[in-house]
């Protein structure tokens, strides 16, 4: 029986995905040779992975085992790299990076330049997450850092703060919420919204907040990115709630208005996390010492 560290990580990578598609891309393969290798690897085992279905793939209870094994054995090879790994330098290397929605497309991007312009044998894979999907990337070592905003309920990870941010309502600057000073979230509930595609973080936060406040918000259009947002409230056609970072951002260049939101939940601590910051590769402690000096945040 013969299988190599490629079919593992491309095991685990369709289990988390659940999508031989996607799961080929973040494993640089095709997804024909992936389809090809998840097929002998069953024949080697002689054993059915996966159900397969129009929505994706499925473990069978035999994959489940197989995924427990899979994972330490990857987690044991990366402690014999990072054995090593005091012999290099952080200058060279790839990190992968799981994200939230504010941090891909805020802060992150100026970061980053700054980044690998110092080290042009550098190379990062970012990749936009939801929180739960960047907490288990973290936690089951498919991913190198996760950066998100809230509460990290799981105390077997690292969490290193590095700055607060808020959730702001913004408005065209003649709507008539410009003539409050602060907004309680049920108060903006009878204007239109402009909402988010499935897939963004805060997106989803919003849906579980009236979820569990049994509410709804009129949503008119829902838009990718926080600039789209924007772009949809200057215009006149709602309003929304966004990152106060974001807003102030876009207000320079943009005709809307900011209302203090009154809640508790608006105050949103942002963090990186990792599974053990020492037993990262040089070139990733690099990177999160490289975002918390953005913060002026000081870190080991």
């Amino acid at each position: 029986m013969h299988f190599d560290l490629t079919d593992l990580q491309l095991f685990c990578a369709i289990a988390d995905s659940p999508s031989l598609t996607q799961a080929a891309k973040h494993t640089f393969i095709s997804p024909a040779a992936a389809s090809t290798r998840i097929k002998k690897l069953e024949t080697q085992l002689d054993t059915r992975l996966f159900y397969r279905h129009n929505k994706g793939m499925e473990l069978t209870d035999d994959g489940r085992k197989l995924l427990k094994q899979a994972r330490s054995i990857l987690r044991q090879v990366e402690q014999v790299k990072h054995s090593f790994s005091q012999y290099r330098s952080d200058a060279t290397g790839h990190v992968r990076v799981y994200a939230n929605t504010t941090a891909v497309t805020d802060f992150l991007p100026e970061i980053l330049a700054d980044f690998l312009i110092q080290r042009p044998a550098v190379t990062i894979d970012l990749q936009e997450r939801l929180t739960k999907d960047i907490i288990r990337g973290v936690l089951n070592g498919t991913t190198d850092i996760g950066i998100l905003s809230g509460s990290v309920s799981t105390q077997s990870l690292e969490v290193i703060h590095f700055s607060t941010d808020r959730l702001t309502v913004v408005t065209p600057i003649n709507h008539p919420l410009t003539q409050k000073q602060q907004l309680k979230f049920t108060e903006t509930l009878s204007h239109p919204y402009i909402g988010f595609h499935n897939g963004s973080t805060l997106g989803n936060f919003l849906s579980d907040l009236q979820a569990s406040m049994g509410v709804t918000m009129d949503t008119r259009v829902n838009v990718s990115g926080f600039e789209s947002v924007c772009r949809m409230v200057e215009a006149g056609v709602g309003i929304s709630i966004v990152p106060e970072s974001s807003a102030n951002r876009h207000q320079q260049t943009m005709n809307i208005h900011q209302i203090y939101l009154d809640e508790v939940w608006a105050e949103r601590e942002r963090s990186i996390i990792v599974q053990d910051y020492q037993k990262l590769e040089p070139v990733a402690q690099a990177l999160v010492q490289e975002i918390l000096a953005s913060y002026e945040v000081a870190y080991f």
